[in-house]
């Protein structure tokens, strides 16, 4: 009996061990609750956990998700047991406590991206992060047949980060109407602006998620000025509202990025007052901290505001990265640099040798640069109610261009370097050209478009290196034979996008 009683006790603790809930570092912990209804939960219920782990704790915000159901969700920064207890005006979703431990990351999950040293980008496990991102305003907001088919074409491994829309977007080739509205009411313009519509953000958090699963980060426009329903003109109370509510729901992404604005100086209903309230907002109410930016019209925001975390861009000239970095002592991100395609906006008409050449020169002078595609075609097909183009710059789709495989050439050999590089302004002779080196071991070298004879290569005299010939359009790498140290004339084919690879002979 007494054998029996041991086994049945030893079984019992066993079953208690395994049933416990675990959660992966930096995957999404989710308290579901029951609760009252009634009124307007969305202004009403005030929702809210406190998470423990030792000396570590995090107070994060729940939201109502509809039906009765409320939510909280949780990223976990710490490895080890996590307790938690619930805070609400609502008596049936206060004090509700529990508890889960949290396992190291796995491989494939490095945690969410953060600033490193000043001008770079890294993983929280400190895996560097070199962005190559894309722009795919309003795809979230097409149905799930098109935005499989935009995934399918990101799993190709072109990008990994994404600019999208939280709202709706009205525009040229953008004209259909949204599948599902972010607020109850009737459209186009008959809200009502305290209660979201949660089947609208789930989509967007499914679509958060599926980018997740393919590495790439999700660069979310808060706002934007391209809007026929209203969504621009909400007042103060209403944006915080809205800023909170999104907070609570995609802040535990790990791959969330939070961008104020696509050209926050269209949005005429904005002053500077209100940008500056929003990104302290984001500062104060994010408990991870996510990235922060604002992109610009015609106007650069301040980006010396220090709750910015990095210079987002809308400029062509690439090249000035290298003058921008120390101005604003920050990563430097040219996230619209025009795009490659044929409209008529003068925007929109790079052609893939153009695109391809401004993300080279960004990269050389120390920056990050944004691709886009804007391609109209002969035949356009049937979506939603009309006939239309669907261009990859506001629905995703395909491509159409040339550049993607290029800049995928060019990330593949950034990720490769053996540490950030750093933008190279020589004092002691004049070079023609940009480079980017990391210390004495690296330097990558670029020609451009017009220059593609012979060049003189400046490297230490007391070390030997290695040279390869880069065709960044026809993604050809070739060694040059020698070894090479001092001052050296490096001969060059007779061919336009010409790049150095140099690297120290250990």
């Amino acid at each position: 009996m007494r054998r029996l009683i041991l086994l049945l006790t030893f079984s019992l603790s066993f079953l208690s061990i395994s049933a416990q809930i675990k959660v992966e570092k930096w995957r999404i912990y989710e308290i579901i609750l029951k609760g009252d209804s009634k009124g307007n939960p969305f202004t009403d219920v005030q929702l809210s956990a406190k998470f423990t782990n030792g000396e570590n704790t995090k107070m994060v915000s729940g939201f109502y998700d509809g039906n009765g159901i409320y939510k909280i969700r949780f990223m976990p920064q710490t490895t080890g047991p996590w307790t938690y207890v619930t805070t609400s005006n609502l008596k049936s979703l206060s004090n509700k406590k529990g508890k889960f431990e949290c396992f190291s990351n796995t491989n494939g999950n490095h945690g969410q991206v953060v600033v490193k040293d000043t001008f770079n980008f890294a993983y929280s496990d400190n895996k560097t992060y070199y962005p190559f991102g894309t722009t795919c305003y309003a795809w979230v907001h097409q149905g799930d047949s098109l935005a499989q088919l935009t995934l399918k074409t990101l799993s190709n491994g072109y990008f990994n980060k994404i600019r999208m829309c939280i709202f709706p977007k009205d525009y040229d080739w953008n004209k259909n109407e949204p599948l599902l509205y972010p607020l109850e009411g009737k459209p186009l313009t008959d809200w009502d602006y305290t209660k979201f519509n949660p089947p609208y953000f789930q989509n967007i958090e499914k679509r958060i998620a599926q980018l997740d699963s393919l590495g790439i980060e999700a660069d979310l426009i808060v706002f934007h000025p391209y809007d026929r329903w209203g969504f621009q003109k909400m007042d103060r109370k209403t944006d915080d509202l809205y800023i909170n509510y999104i907070i609570a729901r995609f802040a535990a992404y790990k791959n969330v990025w939070w961008s104020l604005a696509n050209e926050y100086d269209y949005v005429k209903s904005k002053k500077t007052d209100d940008w500056n309230h929003f990104i302290q907002l984001f500062a104060e109410k994010d408990p991870y901290n996510h990235l922060r930016s604002i992109h610009n019209g015609a106007d650069l925001y301040d980006q010396t505001n220090p709750l910015i975390t990095h210079v987002s861009i809308q400029n062509e000239d690439t090249y000035k990265a290298k003058e921008l970095r120390p101005k604003y002592k920050k990563p430097i991100v040219y996230d619209e640099c025009r795009y490659e395609g044929n409209i008529n906006w003068p925007w929109g008409n790079l052609t893939g040798q153009e695109m391809v050449n401004k993300f080279w020169r960004g990269v050389v002078n120390g920056g990050f640069v944004g691709h886009g595609e804007t391609y109209v075609t002969e035949n356009p097909v049937k979506w939603g109610y009309e006939s239309q183009d669907i261009l990859w710059w506001s629905k995703g789709g395909v491509l159409r261009g040339q550049s993607q495989e290029r800049i995928k050439f060019l990330r593949n050999i950034i990720e490769s370097t053996p540490g950030y590089l750093t933008p190279i302004i020589n004092t002691e002779f004049w070079v023609p050209y940009s480079y980017v080196a990391f210390k004495d071991e690296y330097f990558l070298h670029y020609f451009s478009t017009d220059q593609s004879r012979s060049q003189i290569v400046y490297l230490p005299e007391n070390l030997k290196y290695k040279i390869e010939i880069i065709n960044a359009w026809d993604m050809t790498i070739t060694p040059v034979k020698g070894e090479f140290s001092g001052k050296n004339l490096i001969q060059l084919p007779q061919k336009p996008f010409t790049a150095l690879r140099i690297t120290k002979i250990m």
